[in-house]
């Protein structure tokens, strides 16, 4: 793929669709600037060396000029001296220069604009890497708010269940006490019960001994 079409595909890409869609993001986006970054470097390297060509055709224009300019006085010179054949020449020699010189100044405007656009274009994908970057930047955050959420999360909940062991633990203490104290209270109401017969019937005996001692 040439560098115009990938061009063109990173500029009219909708980034926030694409990241929609993917399943990471985070990566989504970093394989998207690495593209993008790739991409501007070319863009900048095929820029320069089209400077660098007008450059050199805007000194070759100034040669010219001056080629112009040196077969213009020969040519007046040799009609001084009465030479129109050496005159003649040297305006068929001026004509060359002059086309050539016309055909530099339509390099020259041609490399002017593609020179413009190309540093437009540059703009424009620098516009896409810097939005890309801070989207970058913003899912970090989120996700490492997220993280820090579910920290938060699972230490509120280790602690729940911490206390909710604690206070099971208690509970289960105070069954087991109260099923260890439990028979102590039975068997000694027992006693107790029969302890109070023994003075019921004891007490019981002494009135029927009483009653027949009356009889």
């Amino acid at each position: 793929m040439g560098i115009f079409s990938r061009f063109m595909d990173i500029v009219n890409a909708n980034i926030n669709a694409l990241l929609d869609k993917a399943e990471d993001p985070e990566k989504m986006i970093r394989l998207m600037m690495q593209e993008m970054e790739d991409t501007l470097i070319e863009l900048k390297s095929s820029c320069a060396a089209k400077i660098a060509a007008k450059t050199t055709a805007e000194r070759k224009l100034k040669e010219y000029e001056a080629l112009i300019d040196r077969w213009m006085n020969r040519a007046e010179l040799a009609i001084a001296k009465g030479r129109e054949d050496l005159a003649r020449e040297a305006l068929i020699e001026k004509r060359k220069a002059q086309t050539d010189l016309e055909q530099l100044e339509e390099d020259i405007a041609h490399y002017e604009s593609v020179i413009a656009k190309s540093k437009e274009d540059i703009n424009r994908l620098e516009d896409k890497v810097r939005s890309l970057r801070q989207k970058h930047q913003s899912i970090i955050e989120r996700a490492a708010r997220a993280k820090e959420a579910q920290a938060a999360d699972e230490s509120v909940r280790r602690a729940s269940d911490a206390r909710f062991d604690q206070m099971e633990q208690q509970v289960e203490r105070m069954e087991a006490n109260a099923s260890m104290s439990q028979p102590k209270v039975d068997l000694e109401s027992k006693f107790v019960d029969l302890e109070q017969m023994d003075d019921i019937e004891a007490e019981l005996e002494k009135l029927r001994k009483q009653n027949q001692k009356t009889n």
